[in-house]
C-alpha cells in the first residue's frame, strides 16, 4: 500500500462504519422504570460488536445517581426555540463513554430537574416536546450526524416528526427514522392546544393522518408512527396483535395502514448481565455442564433466604413481576389455592396494585413454609429466584417481548407463560413425544388454562424427570442474547439507509 493510500485508509473506515443514534427516556445504569431502559442499555452494546458508531441521547434526570453524573463531560450548550411562540430554552450536553457506547445526556433543570422521569401526562407532554426536538439539535451541534435515528416509545415520538419538518435541510435532516413500540398502552394522547402550543409543530400535522383522533385530542405515538421511515416493535407476534383491535389500543386501522413499514424483531437480554456461570449475586455458580449438581445449591440458599421449608424435593415456582393485570395476576390469584398441593413452593417479588400486593401477604401468611412474598424490587432476589426456582410465571394478558422468561430460561429455570408476544415467540412448548420445546405454554386468558399447564409442568417434573433435566439444559444452551437481533437491526438499518 502506498504511503498516500495509507493515509486515507482510517478515514475510508471510519466513513463505512455505520452511525446509529438512539433516542429513549430511560437506559441502564441511569435510570430504568421496565424493559425499555434494558433495551437502550443492551441494544447499542450488541451493534458496539458489530463494528457500528453509536451514541445514546436520554435526558440528564435529577434522579439520576451522583455516581454517574460525576463521571459526565460537558460537551457545550446552546438556546433553542420550541412553542408555538418561539420562547427558547437551555440545552445543554453532557457526555460519557461506556464499552464503547457514547452517551449525550439533555441537561435543563426546568424539565429535568425534579421528580422521577414520568410524573403526569400534562407535565411530560412537553418534557418529551422539548427533549425529542433537543437531540435532533444536539446532533447537529456535536456535528454527529447518523445514518439512522432509532426512537423508541411515545416519549421519543416526535423526533420523526421534527425531523421531517422543522429540521428539514439541516445536516441532521439526512438520517432515517426508525420507531419502536415497547409498549402501545402508552402513547401520549394530549388537548391539540397543548400539543400545539410547546411542539411548535406545523398545524397541518394536527390532521388525522398523522395526530389527531378526534376534534379536540390528538396522539403523539400517532404522528410518530405515520412519519417514522420504519416502524419496528419488540417481537413478530406483537407485531401481528397489534393490528387488531384486542390489542391495537386504539390504533390498530392506523398500523393496519402502516403495515408495509412495520416489523417484529425479539427483543434479547445482555447476557454479561445475566450469567449462571459468572453471577456474583449467587449462592453457586452453574453452567449447562453442571446444573445437576450445582443449581439445587441456589434452590437450597433460596428456601432459606425466604423462610420455605428446606426441602429439596418440592418444586419451587419463581414470579418476579410488576403486580399488574396485564401481567396475568388475576389468573394467579384464582388459581393459588390449588397450587399449593403440599408439594409446590411459591416465591413473589415485586410491587404494584395494592390488591395484589395484599393477596400475596395473604397467601404468604395463609400457607407459612410454602409461599414468600417480597412486596418490593431488590435486584439480588430477583436473580436468585431466577437461579433458585425450578419454574417461573409469566401468564401475561399481552406481552410485546418479555424479558423474565429469556432470563429464566438462561439461568435453567423452566417457563410456564401464555402464548403472546414475545412469550409465543421465544418459549416453544413442550412436545413429550419428540422430547422438544422448552416451557409449557397455554392460550386461552383463562384461569383454568394456567392451572392446566402448571399441572403438566409439574406432572414432567415430579414423574420424569430425565426429560426435565433435559428441557432445563436446552433452556440453558438457547441463544437469548442480542447477537441475532443486533444483525436484523443491522440489516433494516442498512435498507433504510442505501447500503444494502
Amino acid at each position: 500500500m502506498s504511503e498516500s493510500a495509507a493515509a486515507l485508509a482510517p478515514e475510508i473506515s471510519e466513513v463505512s462504519r455505520r452511525k446509529i443514534a438512539f433516542v429513549g427516556s430511560e437506559c441502564y445504569p441511569f435510570v430504568k422504570t421496565g424493559g425499555l431502559g434494558d433495551v437502550m442499555y443492551a441494544l447499542p452494546r450488541a451493534l458496539i460488536r458489530e463494528d457500528c458508531e453509536v451514541r445514546v441521547i436520554l435526558p440528564l434526570y435529577g434522579c439520576i445517581p451522583e455516581k454517574f453524573k460525576k463521571d459526565l463531560t460537558w460537551k457545550g450548550s446552546f438556546m433553542m426555540d420550541l412553542t408555538l411562540e418561539g420562547r427558547t430554552f437551555f440545552v445543554g450536553i453532557m457526555e460519557t463513554e461506556i464499552d464503547g457506547v457514547i452517551y449525550d445526556l439533555i441537561d435543563n433543570r426546568e424539565f429535568f430537574d425534579w421528580g422521577n422521569p414520568y410524573t403526569s401526562l400534562w407535565e411530560d407532554i412537553p418534557k418529551y416536546c422539548y427533549f425529542s426536538k433537543a437531540s435532533l439539535a444536539a446532533l447537529n451541534f456535536l456535528g454527529w450526524i447518523p445514518d439512522i435515528i432509532h426512537c423508541h416509545d411515545w416519549q421519543a415520538s416526535l423526533v420523526p416528526l421534527y425531523l421531517k419538518t422543522r429540521f428539514w435541510g439541516t445536516p441532521v435532516s439526512n438520517a432515517r427514522a426508525v420507531l419502536t413500540i415497547h409498549n402501545l398502552r402508552f402513547q401520549g394522547i394530549c388537548s391539540i392546544d397543548h400539543l400545539k402550543y410547546w411542539s411548535g409543530l406545523p398545524d397541518y400535522l394536527f390532521n388525522y393522518p398523522e395526530l389527531k383522533i378526534n376534534d379536540r385530542e390528538c396522539n403523539m405515538f400517532k404522528g410518530g408512527l405515520a412519519l417514522a421511515d420504519w416502524i419496528t416493535t419488540v417481537s413478530a407476534t406483537y407485531a401481528e396483535e397489534i393490528q387488531t383491535p384486542a390489542f391495537g389500543e386504539g390504533l390498530d386501522s392506523h398500523l393496519r395502514f402502516h403495515q408495509p413499514k412495520l416489523s417484529g424483531i425479539v427483543n434479547g437480554i445482555d447476557t454479561d448481565i445475566w450469567n449462571s456461570g459468572t453471577d456474583r449475586l449467587l449462592k453457586a455458580t452453574y453452567t449447562a455442564d453442571d446444573f445437576l449438581d450445582r443449581k439445587v445449591l441456589n434452590k437450597r440458599a433460596l428456601q432459606e433466604e425466604m423462610g420455605l421449608d428446606q426441602d429439596d424435593r418440592k418444586m419451587v415456582i419463581g414470579l418476579v413481576s410488576r403486580l399488574t393485570d396485564q401481567k396475568g395476576l388475576d389468573l394467579i390469584d384464582a388459581i393459588f389455592p390449588s397450587l399449593m398441593d403440599g408439594n409446590t413452593q411459591v416465591v413473589v417479588l415485586g410491587t404494584g396494585d395494592s390488591r395484589y400486593e395484599n393477596a400475596f401477604r395473604y397467601y404468604e401468611g395463609k400457607y407459612p413454609g410454602c409461599v414468600a412474598a417480597r412486596i418490593t424490587y431488590n435486584e439480588g432476589i430477583a436473580h436468585r429466584i431466577y437461579a433458585g426456582a425450578d419454574a417461573f410465571l409469566v401468564p401475561s394478558l399481552f406481552e410485546p417481548c418479555g424479558l423474565t422468561q429469556l432470563i429464566a430460561m438462561r439461568y435453567g429455570t423452566v417457563p410456564i407463560v401464555r402464548e403472546t408476544g414475545g412469550l409465543k415467540d421465544t418459549v416453544a412448548p413442550w412436545d413429550p413425544e419428540r422430547n422438544e420445546g422448552n416451557g409449557f405454554t397455554f392460550t386461552q386468558y383463562l384461569p383454568g388454562k394456567l392451572l392446566e399447564a402448571v399441572n403438566a409442568a409439574k406432572t414432567v417434573y415430579f414423574t420424569d424427570r430425565w426429560h426435565w433435566d433435559e428441557m432445563v439444559r436446552r433452556d440453558m444452551e438457547k441463544d437469548v442474547s442480542w447477537a441475532s437481533s443486533a444483525l436484523q437491526y443491522i440489516e433494516l438499518y442498512d435498507r433504510l439507509s442505501g447500503r444494502a
